[in-house]
């Protein structure tokens, strides 16, 4: 019989029922948390979704990219700028085109269509104010500019022209304007479509549309709001890079009929149309 004492061990405390239920509890739910957080932890950081409003843009085609964005029904974010009371300036009439700045948004799951358009018109005021722009005509103009020149290197004539006709008390004469109200992108005006009833047509109407066109981009913003000086009354891009201003009626119907032989050379239909008066 051996004379070393036999060690007793007293059983530890054992959990109740109530506890074991928590524990398996407890490991269900850390179970969970892994499935779910362990791949996106392999995966690494992912990018952050965004939507990009490009230099030109109408109201109606960042309304439609916003609705893809956020995953909803076509016409869900037109539907919210009629009523979400965005900060736009008086003149604005709750109507944000050329207040929807041209840049990258950040999107998340909480981004509603009211917070996107908010965000962007929120951007374009604090960009207008830092380069000195509280007009809203000065706006307008960008718009048009934005639309009509061939390059930001003309930018800054157009917006000439645009003032010149103004004071001159000149029809503007803008394709892009005819366009807007036509609901369309072109190159070519009819004789017809310069006929259009509807106060976007600046052949048939005086003066400037009702609203902005577009969004302009700080380019088209600082043309608008400092133009140089210039007679110019007439412009026609007869060919990319190759934008013609003038103040003499003759030679910018000269320059028209280049453009339109171009127009025919690449094998272009319809009748032509031309900036900043016409043919």
């Amino acid at each position: 019989m051996s004379d070393v004492p036999h060690t007793v061990r007293r059983p530890g405390p054992r959990l109740s029922r109530t506890g074991r239920l928590l524990l398996v509890a407890v490991l269900l739910v850390l179970a969970v948390l892994a499935v779910l957080l362990v791949p996106r932890l392999l995966r690494g950081p992912q990018p952050e979704q965004t939507l990009t409003v490009p230099e030109g843009q109408r109201a109606t085609q960042i309304y439609t990219a916003a609705d893809k964005a956020l995953h909803l029904p076509a016409g869900s974010t037109a539907k919210a700028a009629k009523r979400a009371h965005l900060p736009l300036p008086a003149e604005a009439k709750g109507n944000p085109e050329g207040y929807l700045f041209p840049a990258t948004y950040p999107i998340s799951s909480d981004t509603t269509p009211a917070s996107l358009l908010s965000y962007m018109v929120k951007t374009a005021k604090q960009r207008l104010a830092a380069d000195g722009i509280d007009s809203y005509r000065t706006v307008l103009i960008a718009s048009i500019v934005q639309a009509e020149a061939d390059r930001p290197a003309d930018m800054g004539k157009v917006a000439r022209v645009i003032d010149n006709r103004l004071a001159h008390h000149m029809p503007l004469q803008m394709d892009s304007t005819i366009n807007y109200a036509l609901g369309r992108s072109t190159l070519h005006t009819s004789h017809a479509d310069t006929r259009t009833k509807n106060p976007y047509n600046t052949y048939r109407y005086p003066g400037l549309p009702p609203t902005p066109i577009d969004s302009p981009g700080a380019d088209a913003l600082k043309a608008a709001g400092a133009p140089p000086a210039g007679d110019w009354l007439y412009f026609v891009t007869v060919k990319p890079g190759d934008t013609r201003f003038t103040a003499d009626y003759q030679e910018h119907l000269r320059n028209v009929r280049e453009f339109n032989a171009q127009q025919r050379s690449a094998g272009s239909s319809g009748s032509s149309g031309s900036g900043g008066g016409g043919a």
